[in-house]
């Protein structure tokens, strides 16, 4: 090994950035893995490297023992002691075992092994590079495209820009150089691997630092950011220092600063508002340019109703809504708006109802919505209106039942206002009555005689009751 290959480490530390102690560690390890591999696994060796001299020495390690078992790692103390007398039990003693020529296979071994090492301390390099720069802005230059992305030379590695991460209707030509938004540094198998964007929000906010001095400083933070890629975006901003305008300083003299942003951002919109602590303020603010009359809160929606003039309506909701969704989307709340027109027509008719009566929000007089109130409180009505065909039969039996018992009492009592006349058996063999029911009716008219007009007419009742109660049963029997 010369001095040249130590001059090359250093040509080598500089132009890749690998250092010269790394390339050396590598090297001794692939001689040792190549020795290892020609003369033996069981060997015990190191591989020194001399950098002043530029020479590599293989040395066999050897352990001084009593009584060699194994001859490859072990010495007796006897023969250590021939070439050193301070030699004691336990000691390593390292014999030099440099081969003159490994061979063409262990050349090859060693390259191979060095040549790896070198891509992993490259790639270690390169990551811990670029992991500092992730969630930072980075100037890329456009190199080549495919179906699924966008490959941006950011240097000493190539980021990749996805479609999602893409703006829409942006067009991206080979050797542009664009500006873009490091969003992910992973660090896999094939290298480390950089992912870059465009529609990220937090690339306003790097644009915003690199452009206006004091939100980089820290006088001027950017609260809130909401965007719409390639189309417009609301911005946040609040000052730490009461003399500093946060608006006026984002926007700069003549709207420079901001237009240097749109510019880069191929004429994207930007809406700056001043944050404020109390959100009726900061949602007016959030609907720029349109004017607010009244914000009325729902805290447990988290929500808010704004009213608006009926001239700014149009406005105030923005082209496809897109307004009010992006002031929802940096204030947090849910925002419905209203013109001022329909607000004062919505409080009238709230006013009205409150004023009026029961009676008159139904629509009618006092007695017929009592009356209505009533029929609707009856429970005997309200089960009759229902629609039940068992319950039309029960009363239609009922009604039934009643016009017979009074058509049966008036017979009766028709009956006993009569003068009582004996009943023989004669006169059923006219067929005027029942032979069946002769001696029952007989015995009923002996029991007439002899009682009270009154008692005869009750029991008369109760009896002929009976009775037509019992031919009945009888018959269905």
């Amino acid at each position: 090994m010369s001095k040249e290959l130590a001059a090359a480490l250093e040509t080598l530390e500089k132009e890749k950035g690998i250092s010269k102690e790394i390339v050396i560690d590598a090297l001794e390890a692939a001689l040792v893995s190549a020795y290892k591999r020609n003369y033996g696994t069981s060997q015990n060796v190191e591989v020194l490297f001399d950098e002043d001299k530029g020479t590599i020495t293989v040395n066999q390690v050897k352990e001084v023992v009593e009584d060699v078992y194994d001859s490859q790692l072990e010495v007796s103390l006897d023969e250590a002691r021939e070439k050193n007398r301070a030699y004691e039990l336990g000691d390593k003693i390292k014999y030099e075992v440099t081969p003159k020529n490994f061979g063409r296979i262990a050349a090859q071994t060693a390259k191979q092994v060095i040549m790896q090492r070198m891509r992993e301390a490259e790639r270690s390099i390169i990551y811990n590079e670029y992991i500092a720069y992730e969630d930072d802005l980075m100037t890329g230059t456009v190199e080549r495209q495919d179906s699924k992305f966008i490959y941006i030379n950011l240097g000493k590695v190539e980021a990749v820009l996805s479609k999602r991460d893409q703006i829409e209707n942006e067009t991206y030509a080979t050797h542009d150089r664009i500006k873009v938004y490091v969003s992910n540094v992973e660090n896999s198998t094939k290298g480390p691997q950089v992912f870059v964007s465009r529609t990220h929000p937090n690339l306003i906010k790097r644009l915003f630092e690199q452009e206006v001095p004091e939100i980089y400083d820290g006088i001027v933070e950017i609260i809130s950011i909401a965007r719409e890629a390639g189309d417009r975006s609301k911005i946040a901003v609040a000052s730490r220092d009461e003399n500093v305008d946060p608006v006026g300083t984002c926007v700069g003299p003549r709207g420079a600063r901001v237009q240097a942003i749109v510019n880069e951002l191929n004429g994207e919109n930007m809406d700056i508002v001043e944050w404020d602590n109390d959100p009726a303020v900061y949602i007016k603010n959030a609907l720029n340019p349109a004017q607010v009359l009244e914000v009325q809160f729902d805290k447990d929606q988290h929500s808010c109703v704004i009213v608006v003039p009926d001239y700014q309506l149009s406005l105030a909701i923005g082209k496809r809504g897109q307004n009010v969704r992006l002031a929802a989307k940096l204030t947090g709340f849910k925002i419905d708006i209203k013109s001022e027109s329909d607000m004062e027509s919505m409080e009238q008719e709230a006013e009205e109802l409150k004023d009026d009566s029961f009676f008159d929000a139904l629509g009618t007089d006092n007695e017929s919505a009592a009356e209505e109130v009533d029929i609707l409180t009856d429970e005997d009505l309200l089960f009759a209106d229902k629609e039940d065909e068992s319950v039309e039969e029960l009363n239609a039996e009922k009604v039934t039942d009643a016009e017979d018992s009074t058509v049966l009492a008036e017979e009766v009592s028709e009956m006993d206002d009569q003068p009582g006349e004996p009943v023989f058996e004669t006169d059923f063999q006219g067929g005027e009555l029942d032979p069946d029911d002769a001696e029952d009716l007989i015995e009923f008219a002996e029991a007439r005689d002899g009682q009270e007009d009154e008692e005869v007419t009750d029991a008369s009742m109760s009896e002929v009751e009976d009775a037509t109660f019992n031919d009945e049963d009888s018959d269905e029997e």
